[in-house]
This record gives structure tokens, sequence and C-alpha cells, in this order.
């Protein structure tokens, strides 16, 4: 076989049985045998006149056109709108509208990754920097990447504004959160989840947050009423600035956070009690004279002793504790309404014997909690308003009570830390979800959700401002702390405007549950269109 064939050639000379040994047979071989074959007589303006006509047929609809081309030049009708078709491709780029479009896309893709590396990834500049260069991404300097984003920031606003002038009542839900010693002043929706406005101050005095909540007002936000810690600045404003409103003090920090540890505290005491007692129990066995065996068996009683006292310690502090936080949860087992004065009453009654164990740091405890108690249980008055308005569905008692203890459940089990328990919350919701469904039947899909959403009205605890905590620290973290207002206004806009993935607001947007209406554009590009319709240019001007 020659070496001059090709192995195409040489496949289909083996199929038929021959053989060339003369160049130029080879080649008139090759020639007979393409299927296509290129027209070097064909030239650019030849070809272009071919695709210009058949396009013109195709546009006014003259039959017979392609194939009087095909026969003129003697080409293949295949190829001739081959040739139509890469001409309309190529002067739809050239001259359609999508060419402007498409520069103004490439002009915005390095902040795209940008901003999906630094806001969504919580990647750290740096990071951000290494990610871009390795895909050959333009402005990934980390000096490019910091001036860009903090020129984002100075772009947008810190605090939400409504349309037209309109005002809505939300509840108010404020808290402090610190870069190393700087604070942030952050105000949130708990119900949307949403930020209102975050601010970075020089410090947290009453006058701060006045200012806060009166800016808040000035764009269309009042409150329902404050939720809050027992801060003093926040305590002292509330008083000057929200005087009429009420606040709530946050449950977990008065009740939980102050009491709570102790039951682990008065666990670990019995467990160490009764290993000091087993240890000393052992060594009976070993004691060979009388003195020493008195001497053990006196050691191991005294041991004994301590470690019953320690055990019973920890049972009536942890029944105390129990019984003071179930009477912090609006429903009682049966799914009533918990009386407000009861429940408060109780709290007393469970407070005073706690005080009673004698214990310095239970006693001061105590005190502290006493102080906030007349204004702890205020939210049974906000729930003695929501119930009423349930109490007003087309719906059986029994199945509206079993809500209601479905609605608890729920909430129990998103507060739970330890798998455990989240456990045995989630299942007595869906305990109660199967009596209610047992009354509702197909109409409880619909009645489950107007309850939960009235419900959802009643906030006795500030622990979602401990979640935006938990969404910000991050960026303050791989910044090492050196927070700008600017950061601060990007993150609330991808925080309001970011789509859950999961939870009780799975697939809406903050914003899309404050305002009803719903979000058709990603954070990203509402970010560009809110710096566009300040500068223009911004993005044409770094192609």
């Amino acid at each position: 076989m020659d070496t001059n064939l090709n192995n195409k050639t040489e496949v289909i000379l083996l199929r038929q049985g021959l053989s060339f040994n003369d160049p130029q047979e080879v080649k008139n071989f090759e020639l007979n045998n393409q299927k296509f074959i290129r027209r070097a007589d064909l030239s650019i303006m030849d070809r272009t006149h071919i695709a210009y006509t058949a396009l013109w047929a195709q546009q006014y609809k003259y039959w017979g056109i392609i194939t009087e081309l095909a026969a003129e030049y003697m080409i293949s009708r295949t190829f001739v709108y081959m040739l139509a078709n890469t001409l309309s491709e190529t002067g739809s780029i050239i001259f359609g509208d999508n060419n402007f479009n498409q520069t103004t896309i490439d002009a915005k893709l390095p902040f795209y990754h940008m901003l999906s590396l630094r806001m969504e990834g919580r990647c750290s500049i740096g990071a951000t920097s290494t990610i871009m260069n390795r895909f050959d991404v333009n402005l990934a300097s980390t000096g490019s990447i910091s001036q860009y984003l903090t020129c984002f920031g100075s772009f947008l606003p810190n605090t939400l504004t409504m349309k037209n002038d309109e005002i809505q009542m939300v509840v108010f839900l404020s808290d402090e959160i610190f870069s190393k010693r700087t604070p942030i002043l952050v105000t949130v929706d708990p119900i949307s989840s949403a930020i209102l406005r975050i601010e970075l101050a020089d410090t947290r005095k009453a006058e701060d947050w006045k200012n806060h909540w009166e800016c808040l007002e000035k764009n269309g936000y009042y409150a329902a009423y404050l939720v809050s810690d027992e801060g003093t600045g926040l305590c002292a404003a509330q008083k000057e600035a929200l005087a009429n409103v009420f606040r709530q003090p946050d449950t977990y920090h008065a009740i939980a956070h102050r009491l709570g540890t102790w039951v682990s505290k008065f666990e670990n005491s019995a467990y160490a009690a009764i290993e000091a007692e087993d240890k000393i129990f052992n060594t009976l066995d070993s004691a060979r004279t009388d003195d020493v065996i008195d001497k053990r068996i006196e050691k191991y009683e005294e041991a004994q002793r301590v470690s019953d006292e320690t055990i019973e310690l920890y049972e009536i502090f942890s029944f105390l504790y129990s019984s003071i936080v179930e009477n912090l949860r609006i429903f009682n087992s049966k799914g009533a309404l918990r009386d407000r004065k009861d429940a408060e009453e109780n709290i007393k009654i469970g407070l005073n014997l706690i005080e009673s164990l004698k214990k310095t740091g239970l006693t001061n405890a105590v005190e502290k909690i006493r102080r906030t108690l007349p204004d702890l249980l205020n939210y049974f008055d906000v729930a003695k308003s929501v119930v009423a308005d349930l109490n007003q569905l087309p719906i059986d008692q029994e199945a509206l009570q079993a809500l209601c203890l479905a609605w608890q459940w729920n909430k129990a089990t998103i507060k739970a830390k330890k798998a455990d328990r989240s456990k045995y919350c989630a299942g007595n919701e869906q305990f109660c979800s199967a009596v209610a469904t047992g009354y509702l039947q197909e109409e409880f899909d619909i009645v489950k959700e107007q309850v939960y959403m009235k419900l959802d009205n009643v906030v006795q605890s500030s622990a979602l401002v401990e979640c935006i905590n938990s969404i910000i620290r991050p960026y303050l973290n791989s910044s090492k702390n050196h927070v700008t207002q600017e950061t601060l206004n990007l993150i609330m806009l991808y925080h309001n405007h970011r789509r859950y993935k999961d939870g009780k607001r799975k697939d809406r947007t903050p914003m899309e549950i404050l305002t009803g209406e719903e979000q058709e554009k990603d954070w990203i590009e509402l970010l560009f269109d809110c710096v566009e319709e300040q500068d223009p240019s911004f993005f044409s001007s770094r192609k």
C-alpha cells in the first residue's frame, strides 16, 4: 500500500480490493470518492451573493430560487441553506439589538463572579481573588475587589423605605452586634427576617437608638411593639422614643440565659459526687485494721451524704426551672391559651423556691428576673388578640387547639439544640397535626397556613437577631473585623433579596414576605439596577 494514502482512502481500497502505486491515480480516486469537495472557484463574493439571495427568497417566499442557485453554481441545496444560515447568524450579531446587551453582560461578568464568591460563597477577599485568577476573570486583584465592593455598598441605603410614602406597622426586633468593640445597631422584622436598618455606630447609647428608630419612621416603618434584651441604651431609648409602644423583653436572655446554665452545673456536680462516692467505696475492701475500716466507712458515708444532697439539688432545680419555662409557653397541654396572671404567679412561686436553695449566684439571677417580670409576659396580650381572631375562623375548636399546639411544638423544634430534643418536639408536632387533620380533612393545609401565619405575629424572643449575627459574622471574620458601612449595606441587600433554600421561608425572599410582592430578579441584578440608576456609565466605563 502506498504511504501517500490517507487512512480513509486506505480503508476504501482495502474494502474494494484495489491498489495504486501512482500518486496521481490515488489523488483522482480520492476526488471521485469525496462526498463534498471545496469549490475554490467560488469566491467570497459568490458565497455572499448565494447566501443573500437565498435569505431574500426565504423572506419573501419566492419558491424555487434555492434550486436555481444550486443548479447555477453546481452546488447542493444543503450548502445553499448552510450559507444562508451563516449569513443570518452573523448579521444578527453585527446588526442586531443583542450586540450592546452582550457587551454589557461581558462588562458585568467579573462583578457577577466577585459578588457571588464574596456574598454567597462567603469567601474572603483574598480567596475571591485567588478563585477569579484561577479562571482568568478580570478585576481579580484584591485591591480591585475591595474597591468595587466598597463602591457597590456606597450606592446602597442602610434603611428600607416604603414606596409612595406608605406606612407599615412591624415588630421591631432590635439588638447590637459587635465588630471587635465597634457596635453595629440592627433592627429586623421577625416575621420576614428582613433587615430594616443596619448601621455602624460609635456608641450604643440611648441617643443612638433614638436616631435609629426615628430614621425607620421617616422611611415608613413604625413599631407595633419592640423586642429586645435588657441593654441599658435600648431600654432608655424605648422609654423616650417608643414610649407609646410596649417593649417585650427577650425571654431567652431573661430566664434561659440566666438559669439554664445552672441545670448543667448542678448535673455535672451530681455526676462528680457520684464518681467520688464510688471511688471511696472501692477503697473499703483494702482496709485491714479496725481504725482504717472505721475511717473509710465514715468517709464513705460523708461522700454518700454529699452525693445524695447534690443529686437532690439537681432534681429540685431542674424541676423548678422546667416549670418556669413551661409557664412561658403560650398554650397549655390541651392547646388552650394560658392565662397571663396565672403564668406570672407560677413563675414567681418558682423563683421563690429557687431562691430558697440559697445559692449566691442563683439568688442574683433571680433578682434580675424579678425586675424583668412585669414586662416579660407582654406577649401574652398579643397572643390573646391573635387567638381571638383565630376563633372567628369557621373551624372546630378542637382542631384549632390542636393546630395551636402543633405551632408551639414547631417553635420548640426550631429552638432545640440537641437532636433528641428536636426529634421529640417534631414528633409532637406531627401528632397534633394528625389530630387537626382528622377534623379538617382536605382543608388542613389551608387552615394550618392561616393559623401558623397569625401565630407567628407573637414574638417573645430576639433569637432571630442571633441568626442575623450568624449571617453577618463570617464577613466580619474574613475581613478581620475591619467593617465599613458600605459592607453592611451590601450584606443587607444580599440578605433581604436572597432566596431561602430551606426552612419555613423556603423559596421566598425576606422582601417578598415583608412586602407581599413577588421578586422577579436575582439580588445581583437588583444591585446592578441600583448602580446603573445612579451611575448609568458605571459598567460601560469598565470594559
